[in-house]
């Protein structure tokens, strides 16, 4: 699986407030956003059944 990279906009105060929550749980900031994301996606397809990707997609 090929890694990606993404750059999203955020406010000053939510960085640093992630960055301290991610402090708290032993990881870096990027990682507690991996972890936010998988946990989205796993919510998201125990409601909606799971997301099948397109050749080419991903």
């Amino acid at each position: 699986m090929a890694i990606k990279s993404l750059s999203i906009r955020i406010e000053q105060e939510m960085l640093d407030k992630l960055h301290i929550v991610a402090d708290y749980e032993g990881r870096s900031a990027n990682s507690q956003i991996l972890i936010l994301i998988r946990d989205c996606i796993k919510e998201y397809e125990k409601e909606n059944g799971e997301i099948i990707l397109s050749k080419g997609k991903g």
